[in-house]
C-alpha cells in the first residue's frame, strides 16, 4: 500500500502559486500579514534551520504514532480560521526552490506551511511541513491580511490549470485538509482556493475544491478506515 509521507525539507522548481499579470504578487503585496518579511537577523536562523527535521506519515503504522504532534505542535497553536489552497503553477518544484525565491522577494522564506510534491522535485504525495507551521506564524500566501495573518497556506505541486493534481496528491491533501479541520475547527466554508481570494487562477480550474470541502464533511476515520500514523526522524 502507498505511503504518504510528511517531512520537513528544503529542491529545485516552483517558485510558489503564479498570480495572473494583472495580480502580480510584489514582495510588498504578501507582507499584507503585517508583519515585516525581511531577511533580518531573524530570518538567517530560518534559512539555517529549514530542513531540520525528517517527518513520515505511513499507512497504518502500528507504533505510537501522531500526526496530531504535527497538527497541534508545541508552539501556542495559532488561532488558525481558514485554510488556503495553492498550486504552484509549474510542473516541479519543491520546498527549498519555493523558499529561495521568496526570500529574493526579501520575504522570511516560504510563505506556505505545507507542501505536497507531485513526483517532479519532491516524491509524489510528499507532505512537507515548512517553518512558518512549526513555529505557528502568519504566512505570505494570499494577499490578504486576514488570511496571511490566520488561514494555514498549502501549496500543491504542478500546473492545475494545464493538469489535475495526481491522485496521490489529491489523496495526501485530502487527509491534511481533513485533519487541520477538525482539530482547529475550520468548516469546509472555510476552505478557500486562493482565486477566490484575490485576482489570480490559482489553484487551477481543474482543481478540485467542491470535492475536497466535501471530503471534509465526512465523518473521522473509523477501523475500517485506519488513521494515517505520524512517524519522527531527526535527520
Amino acid at each position: 500500500m502507498r505511503s504518504l509521507v510528511f517531512i520537513a525539507t528544503l529542491a529545485i522548481g516552483g517558485a510558489g502559486c503564479q498570480p495572473e499579470p494583472s495580480a502580480t504578487v510584489s514582495p510588498s503585496s504578501d507582507t499584507s500579514a503585517m508583519v515585516p518579511e525581511t531577511t533580518t537577523s531573524n530570518s538567517s536562523a530560518v534559512q539555517s534551520t529549514e530542513p531540520k527535521g525528517s517527518h513520515r506519515i505511513t499507512q497504518p503504522d502500528p507504533k505510537e504514532a501522531n500526526l496530531e504532534t504535527v497538527l497541534n505542535p508545541s508552539e501556542s497553536a495559532r488561532d488558525w480560521t481558514a485554510i488556503v489552497v495553492h498550486h504552484t503553477a509549474t510542473e516541479r518544484g519543491s520546498v527549498e526552490s519555493i523558499h529561495q525565491t521568496h526570500l529574493a522577494r526579501k520575504w522570511l522564506g516560504i510563505g506556505y506551511h505545507f507542501v505536497i510534491g507531485n513526483g517532479q522535485g519532491m516524491d509524489d504525495g510528499l507532505i512537507e511541513e515548512t517553518f512558518r507551521w512549526r513555529g505557528q506564524m502568519h504566512g505570505a500566501h494570499a494577499g490578504r491580511n486576514e488570511y496571511n495573518q490566520h488561514g494555514i497556506g498549502i501549496a500543491l505541486i504542478g500546473n492545475f490549470e494545464n493538469t489535475p493534481p495526481t491522485p496521490a496528491q489529491i489523496e495526501s491533501l485530502t487527509e491534511l485538509v481533513t485533519r487541520l479541520a477538525r482539530t482547529y475547527q475550520i468548516p469546509p466554508d472555510r476552505i478557500f482556493g486562493h482565486g477566490e481570494l484575490k485576482t489570480t487562477a490559482c489553484p487551477g480550474r481543474l482543481f478540485p475544491l467542491a470535492e475536497l470541502r466535501l471530503a471534509c464533511q465526512t465523518e473521522p476515520r473509523t477501523a475500517d478506515r485506519p488513521a494515517y500514523a505520524f512517524e519522527g526522524s531527526a535527520q
